[in-house]
This record gives structure tokens, C-alpha cells and sequence, in this order.
């Protein structure tokens, strides 16, 4: 018997009815009173194959208004074993401080002002680059990557199985709603003969 199709409404609430996968990073930015914020973002995406790269972000988060301020923020993408640490960057803040940032091993930026996820697959310092607004409650912040790091790890090379490089270093990845997966286990696409991006 064929799988019934359901038909959803894009207006309510469609996200949390599926499930989708997508990279989760921290993005770092440095508040009005000095200190630095990292906060779990999920819709964060490199944009093209150039030197850019954006999270999806609302003007109701201190994050959106750092980035707006100082004009920088970082990317850390953690590792499988930082789920834990990374899954409490989320608390709520106290006062002005979100205390659970303590438990953040993190070292300075090098190019911008921030911090990033000490033991991370993957650094970027960025540039605010452009926000593009009122999509929905929403805003897009794009950022010009000025300097990225990588432990030699997770690098891909031509003496290395891409899938071994991966099954060596696993990827943290958000399944939302609410879930995580880590991706260790890879297939070459299909992509036709005489395909070029």
C-alpha cells in the first residue's frame, strides 16, 4: 500500500511537522558590556563557494544587535563529543551574563574581536558583510570570512579516502526539530559524468 501524502500548511508551524538536517555552529560575538556570547545556530550555511558565510538570526536576540554593533562575529562548528556544552550555549541569560558559558573551553579570535570553541572541526572570523531583514520575523546576517583554521585532521586531501577523513572526524549535525546526528558514515554522490558546479 502507497504511503499516504499529507498535505501541510506552510503557515503553521511546517518546520516542526518534518525533519531536516543542517550543520550546527557556534556564533560568537562580543556584548555591550565587554564579554563575549557564543550561541548555537543551526540555519548557518557558507554562501557560494566564495569567502562567505551566513546564520539566519532575529532582531530578538542580542546576537543579531552584537553583530549589528561591532560589525564581526566567528563560527565554531563543534565536534560530536560537544554536543553537551554546545546544547547549553542555549540557557537564558542571568541579568546580562548567560552563566553557562563558563563551561566553554574557548580562546581568542585572531583577526576579530570574539572568541571560539576551543577543540572545534572548523573556525571562522568574519566581517559583517550585509543583514537582510523582515523575512518573516527573521533576518539573514551574512559575513565575509577574513580568516579560517582547521585542525589538519579534518582537511580533505588527494592521499586521503574523503570517506575515512569523515570517519575519523565525524560531523555534528542538527536534525531539527530538537535532535542531533553525528555523520561518520559517507557515500560518493551520483553526480552525472559530465557534471561541473
Amino acid at each position: 500500500m502507497a504511503d499516504p501524502i499529507v498535505q501541510l500548511d506552510p503557515d503553521s508551524a511546517l518546520w516542526d511537522r518534518v525533519f531536516t538536517i543542517a550543520p550546527l555552529v557556534l556564533v560568537g560575538t562580543r556584548e555591550p558590556n565587554g564579554e563575549y556570547d557564543l550561541a548555537p545556530k543551526h540555519l548557518a550555511f557558507p554562501v557560494g563557494w566564495g569567502p562567505f558565510f551566513a546564520f539566519v538570526c532575529t532582531p530578538r536576540h542580542a546576537t543579531y544587535h552584537n553583530v549589528l554593533a561591532t560589525d564581526t562575529f566567528t563560527v565554531s562548528y563543534p565536534r560530536p563529543e560537544q554536543v553537551v556544552v554546545t546544547g547549553q550555549a542555549a540557557a537564558p541569560r542571568v541579568g546580562e551574563a548567560k552563566p553557562s558559558l563558563l563551561s566553554l573551553p574557548t580562546r581568542p579570535a585572531t583577526h576579530v574581536d570574539g572568541v571560539l570553541l576551543e577543540g572545534a572541526s572548523l573556525w571562522l572570523e568574519c566581517v559583517r558583510e550585509r543583514i537582510i531583514d523582515d523575512i518573516g520575523e527573521h533576518s539573514i546576517v551574512v559575513g565575509r570570512v577574513v580568516h579560517a583554521t582547521a585542525p589538519e585532521s579534518v582537511l580533505r586531501g588527494s592521499d586521503r579516502d574523503d570517506a575515512d577523513t569523515i570517519y575519523s572526524s565525524p560531523l555534528l549535525t542538527f536534525v531539527s526539530p530538537g535532535r542531533f546526528a553525528v555523520v561518520d558514515d559517507t557515500r560518493s554522490f551520483p553526480f552525472p559524468l559530465d557534471f561541473h558546479r
